[in-house]
């Protein structure tokens, strides 16, 4: 496994109703890359977003999903999610200001 960088870590935001919900209680969701652990995924958010503190990182694994095409089946690809708490303190994300 080459070494990650932290702009490599997070992939994009999840934009979904329910992440657009708990935003209000500083909990944001991205896709993240599925070798990427809870350290590398804090360290990425806190050097890409200035200002922001991560109090905790909670990763989920979602399995690919059996597809199929008339006789052909095959399977989705696997993704990994992190949903990051910041701090009280901390600063909002800009990203997701205007949604």
């Amino acid at each position: 496994m080459a070494a990650l960088n932290y702009y490599d870590v997070i992939l994009k935001p999840v934009i979904t109703e329910k992440s657009m919900s708990v935003m209000g209680e500083k909990k944001y969701t991205f896709y993240v890359h599925p070798d990427a652990d809870k350290i590398m995924i804090r360290d990425a958010v806190e050097k890409m977003f200035e200002g922001t503190k991560v109090a905790k990182v909670n990763t989920m694994n979602c399995r690919a999903k059996k597809k199929r095409r008339g006789y052909v089946i095959g399977y989705t690809a696997k993704t990994k999610k992190a949903i990051v708490t910041l701090t009280e303190d901390s600063k909002d994300i800009e990203l997701f200001a205007g949604l």
